[in-house]
């Protein structure tokens, strides 16, 4: 590669030579810290890459990792890159059905294991004849270890420049309708790209603390956490799981955090139960400082959101508390290299900004569809010409997301053109402007609207854990309330005819969220539609 654009791989061996006692990962167990420098790292990378290199397999064979968060998944991600093989990260919440599809789709040659849900379906996916190899936390019968591997095998020790257009990863995509498609990237990607995230994002050179739980196969993890810490060469703390996940983020304090829509609702929940709204509005300066450390979060120069729209209320709440929350926009295709606020002290909640660098272009069509075009597209999708082309378009890339641009050259994102719907009266509607009006209460956690071929659209929610405790009686006026009060906003044809609560929280387990947290509209409609036929004809608010 160029002297100006640097692979992965070549970070990697940079901060092994000049950095080699700097610790790099950190693995929890029971609030005990292990720690990892750069030489340690390198030193396991070399004799797992040494390990897949002695399978003689063709130069670029995909080899999978189907597994959750810890200091193991860099280091065979590096592995794999080094042996020069192209890696296939798989969901730890991946359902086996999905899962079965990407490693027979992708030609795995090998899959590396750790902790995943579907563990207990895993030999109905896996063919006895694609070998297993345990990482930590793996629960399933493997060929070897990477304990074993790095007792077995010596250290590979050439340091091979890859080809800047070779394929590096396959990051599958996490499959709202349809099976996944794989994204390919290349070793130049992330060399254009992460450096600019990196000075965008605030990452100093040795002095950027990381805090890793969501999954490094979702692109955002990988890319915001793994990727850009190679590029100014931070330290990474994993999490053990939810159980521990709150001390270990309040000990960490990292300098950058990334998390998901769902995360900040649960926080948000946390403080409004032990605080009320009226005493939190009276807070000042010192009271909203203790609150970001109670968090975990008073050191973060950079804090985002970003996968799902996160609720307008939701995020002014943490801005008005002083934690910046700043909207992100990207996806896999893009290598996230999209929009975010990162350049500006005060995000605006419900608008995802400007462009993060110079390189990167944003426009509209004549559907107000948002398009991208940077060097961080993909090379399209594995295996599929046809639906690459429906999205690259004479070097665009067309999100299938609508949005306008204001006055400052900010985006707004203002759905998913695929999920607006029309009623009988021939209105069309855009869900995502309703479900934005329920951030403002503490009672709902989510929310999903819908009403394609009804008189009026229906909406299907589910309880926060404030909400939850409420009374039958006392939930239903309160939300009949809420109802009324967003209804009286809404345009007649918008206004929804019913408030539908469901019993059970939407899930990566019960099918109803995508591994990256996003709502499974069609499969939330269907369930949901099945439940409210026996209401036919009742409006307002509907306890299930």
């Amino acid at each position: 590669m160029s002297a100006a654009v640097k692979s992965p791989l070549e970070m990697f061996y940079r901060w092994e030579q000049e950095t080699p006692d700097q610790v790099y990962l950190r693995q929890p167990k029971a609030l005990q810290w292990s720690e990892y420098t750069w030489r340690e790292v390198g030193d396991q990378v070399r004799r797992i890459a040494s390990y897949l290199r002695a399978q003689h397999y063709p130069a670029g064979s995909r080899i999978a990792i189907w597994s959750g968060n810890s200091k193991d998944w860099p280091i065979v991600d590096l592995a794999i890159m080094l042996a020069g093989h192209v890696s296939v990260p798989l969901y730890p919440g991946q359902d086996a059905d999905s899962a079965g599809y990407i490693l027979s789709h992708s030609d795995s040659k090998m899959v590396f294991l750790g902790s995943f849900d579907a563990w207990g379906k895993a030999a109905e996916v896996m063919p006895e004849s694609l070998p297993r190899v345990a990482m930590l936390g793996a629960q399933v019968p493997c060929l070897t270890s990477l304990e074993q591997i790095l007792k077995d095998y010596q250290p590979w020790l050439e340091s091979p420049v890859p080809a800047p257009e070779s394929m590096f990863t396959i990051i599958y995509t996490s499959g709202t309708t349809g099976n996944p498609k794989g994204v390919m990237h290349t070793h130049a990607t992330p060399g254009y790209v992460c450096p600019d995230l990196a000075a965008g994002l605030r990452h100093e050179v040795g002095n950027t603390r990381f805090f890793s739980y969501l999954p490094m196969s979702h692109a955002a993890e990988r890319i915001l956490v793994e990727l850009a810490s190679l590029y100014c060469n931070g330290c990474i703390s994993f999490s053990e799981g939810l159980a521990t996940f709150a001390e270990e983020l309040h000990s960490v304090q990292p300098q950058f955090f990334f998390s998901v829509p769902r995360l900040w609702l649960k926080f948000k929940e946390g403080v409004d139960a032990k605080i009320p709204a009226a005493v939190q509005a009276s807070f000042g300066a010192e009271q909203k400082a203790a609150i970001a450390r109670q968090l975990g979060l008073a050191e973060a120069r950079l804090i985002l959101t970003g996968s799902a729209p996160c609720p307008r209320d939701v995020q002014q709440w943490f801005i008005d508390l002083g934690i910046l929350l700043r909207d992100a926009y990207g996806m896999t295709e893009n290598f996230i290299h999209g929009c975010g606020w990162i350049h500006n002290d005060q995000p605006v909640s419900g608008c995802v900004g400007r462009p993060f660098g110079s390189t990167i272009e944003v426009q509209l069509s004549e559907q107000n569809e948002i398009m991208f075009r940077s060097k961080g597209l993909m090379k399209g999708y594995y295996l599929e010409p046809e639906k690459t082309a429906e999205v690259l378009v004479d070097g665009w890339y067309h999100t299938g997301d609508s949005g306008r641009l204001d006055e400052d050259g900010n985006l707004w994102v203002t759905g998913r053109i695929s999920e607006v719907f029309k009623t009988t009266k021939g209105k069309f509607v855009r869900p995502m402007n309703i479900e934005d009006c329920f951030g403002r209460t503490d009672l709902l956690a989510q929310c999903c609207v819908f009403g394609h071929g009804l008189d009026q659209p229906v909406a299907a929610v589910t309880l926060s854990e404030i909400g939850k405790q409420l009374d039958r009686e006392t939930l239903k006026e309160k939300l009949a309330a809420l109802l009324e009060e967003i209804n009286a906003e809404l345009p007649s044809w918008e206004r929804l005819g019913q408030l539908f609560v469901a019993r059970d929280e939407w899930t990566i387990g019960n099918g109803l969220l995508t591994p990256t947290m996003k709502l499974k509209r069609k499969r939330i409609e269907q369930v949901s539609a099945e439940r409210m036929a026996s209401h036919a004809g009742k409006t307002g608010v509907i306890l299930e």
